[in-house]
């Protein structure tokens, strides 16, 4: 008998996920690593807090230590090596500083940073030293962001009902400092469109249609992971937000006739 032969095989891209749980499975940590194991990269993950969530609403939350999310995270870079990184909750100033700290020692490229400041039912759930903490010292490192209209509003100052206000704003974002900016249309007023702006200066309008459902639940979080895990495998970005776009509506079209007691998530599996 021929003696076995050793199957060399060469690791797919790592992604790291610096993000809340969600024991549902439908947003936060768990929508990351779901949606980058649908896309065929490796999910490594640094858990920001623990939290009880209903469909409606998070019931109880207990943040880990700054600390042991360093841990957490240098862990990943350490043995691994990271290829990308999204972020999502982060809640605290001394975890948007520790991000950023890592991206600047080199720990985590081509960060895509989706700012959790408000909900997807508008409410603001940071503090102003937060805030403060993503403009001056996130932002200007991340590959692109990804706020949703409420988020897009609070960096603007100003209503945007659409993606065409978004670019009329483009300067506003392109000072941010961010790569890209790439705000999801999923809470515009009529079609759920997507408006992209660079700091090269260029911008543009995805345009999307919108499936009739409550069932949405971590689409947000499932679209800055698809994002992250395109530029992984190395998709340039309108590419990368196009693929991430359709990545999302199909999830969100696989669970729209889910009947539920609440907004239900979107399916991470059949997406």
């Amino acid at each position: 008998m021929a003696p076995s032969r050793a199957v060399v095989s060469t690791m797919p891209p790592v992604l790291l996920t610096i993000a809340a749980s969600d024991p549902l499975g439908g947003a936060g940590l768990q929508a990351d690593l779901a949606t980058f194991s649908a896309l065929g990269v490796h999910g490594a993950s640094a858990l920001t807090a623990v939290t009880a969530q209903s469909l409606t609403a998070v019931t109880a939350s207990d943040p880990v230590q700054a600390s042991l999310v360093a841990a957490q995270i240098d862990a990943a870079a350490d043995h691994l090596g990271v290829d990308g990184a999204k972020t999502g909750l982060l809640r605290r100033r001394e975890i948007v500083e520790l991000v950023a700290d890592r991206i600047e020692r080199g720990a985590l490229p081509a960060v895509v940073v989706d700012p959790v400041m408000v909900d997807g039912r508008g409410t603001r759930f940071v503090s102003d030293d937060v805030e403060d903490a993503y403009r001056r010292r996130l932002f200007p490192l991340a590959r692109a962001i990804t706020p949703n209209r409420g988020e897009a509003e609070l960096l603007a100052g100003t209503s945007l009902p659409s993606a065409e206000a978004v670019l009329d704003c483009a300067q506003t974002f392109r000072s941010l400092g961010a790569d890209a900016v790439v705000v999801t249309g999923g809470a515009f007023d009529g079609n759920p469109d997507d408006a992209v702006i660079t700091a090269s200066g260029d911008a543009w309008i995805v345009r999307n249609t919108r499936i009739a459902t409550d069932n949405v639940r971590g689409s947000g979080c499932t679209f800055s992971a698809a994002l992250a895990a395109n530029l992984a495998l190395g998709r340039d970005l309108r590419a990368a937000v196009s693929a991430a776009g359709r990545f999302v509506r199909d999830a969100i079209g696989a669970s729209a006739g889910w009947i539920l007691d609440g907004p239900g998530p979107v399916s991470h599996a059949q997406g």
